[in-house]
């Protein structure tokens, strides 16, 4: 495996593959527009297999002013990181079947990644592949369908350090995303720093009541079938939250899927638990749980006192697996 990069080798151009063939697994929240992809958010997946040397992944970087990172690995080498600040990432390799995975480690959360035209976002534009290389068919994610809404914790802030942007946050550290690889499903994950229940996130973000059922502006999420389970951790950031403002977020939620199993966390600083547990119970629904956190962490588990560790987030993730797998 010579990893990811040109490597010297001379890409001779063959197969163009759009983000929306089926050979491409998209995995996470994305909007798609005539010929792209677009995804605001952290912990997003791309993941395809090819039989050759060489593939060129295709991003459109214009208008942007903020560079979302990347994980790139091929097979099981290490992953590379990448600041899309160009549209072109060669992956090259030794010949033979490769499979590749791109996991959105950051989408910034202090720039536009809300409205068109995007200050921040991975805009995939797709594959083209050296003449010799060829796609193959994977099949599609199996396991049960998960999805999370949550603020800068489940986005991954600050994960890997107390840096405010970037450098220290990676989606794939989250709790949502370890719990869901450890669940084996496949997973939304919706996270956006600042973001409360009735409170706006950064870069331009709605609150979670407004913000639920959209990729982005303009862009409405659609499912092709429901979740098997759909896990909520908001409200530390709301500087106030009653009972019915939370029972209203409920509602917005089970409006749009009538038979998921909901989960709603408290705060892992136990900010508004009451009202969130008095919200489920008030809404009278079976299929609606409520999950104290209270003790899952510590300060120390936290790189600036808020916000967990890689650590923390992984004993988060051990925990709510706890909690899930009998659900599932």
């Amino acid at each position: 495996m010579s990893g990811v990069g040109s490597g010297g080798v001379v890409f001779v151009a063959g197969e163009v593959v759009a983000p929306g063939d089926p050979r491409v697994v998209l995995e996470g929240q994305w909007g798609h527009q005539p010929g792209l992809a677009i995804t605001v958010n952290s912990g997003s997946r791309i993941s395809f297999t090819f039989n050759g040397t060489a593939v060129q992944a295709l991003f459109d970087v214009g208008g942007l002013t903020t560079a979302p990172h990347l994980w790139v690995t091929i097979d099981d080498g290490e992953p590379t990181l990448y600041a899309v600040q160009q549209p072109v990432i060669e992956l090259t390799t030794d010949v033979g079947v490769h499979k590749v995975e791109i996991v959105v480690k950051d989408v910034n959360e202090h720039a536009n990644r809300w409205n068109p035209p995007f200050e921040c976002a991975v805009v995939f534009a797709g594959l083209v592949l050296d003449a010799d290389t060829r796609l193959r068919l994977a099949g599609r994610p199996g396991g049960p369908r998960l999805e999370f809404y949550g603020d800068s914790i489940t986005q991954g802030v600050r994960a890997l350090s107390a840096h405010p942007e970037s450098d220290g946050a990676d989606g794939s550290k989250s709790f949502a995303y370890l719990t869901a690889r450890a669940l084996g499903a496949s997973a939304y994950q919706v996270g956006f720093g600042r973001q409360g229940v009735v409170r706006t996130g950064n870069g331009e973000v709605p609150s979670g009541l407004e913000s639920f059922g959209w990729n982005f502006a303009g862009s409405a999420a659609e499912r092709v079938e429901e979740p098997d389970l759909v896990v909520l951790n908001l409200g530390v950031n709301d500087e106030t939250l009653s009972a019915a403002q939370y029972g209203e977020y409920l509602r917005v939620v089970r409006s749009a899927y009538g038979s998921s199993q909901i989960v709603a966390l408290s705060p892992f600083n136990g900010k508004h638990a009451s009202e969130i547990e008095a919200a489920v119970k008030a809404a009278d629904d079976p299929s609606i749980r409520y999950v104290g956190t209270d003790g899952w962490i510590t300060e120390a588990d936290c790189t600036d006192g808020v916000h967990p560790s890689v650590d923390g987030h992984a004993k988060i993730a051990a925990r709510l697996v706890e909690e899930l797998r009998p659900l599932l």
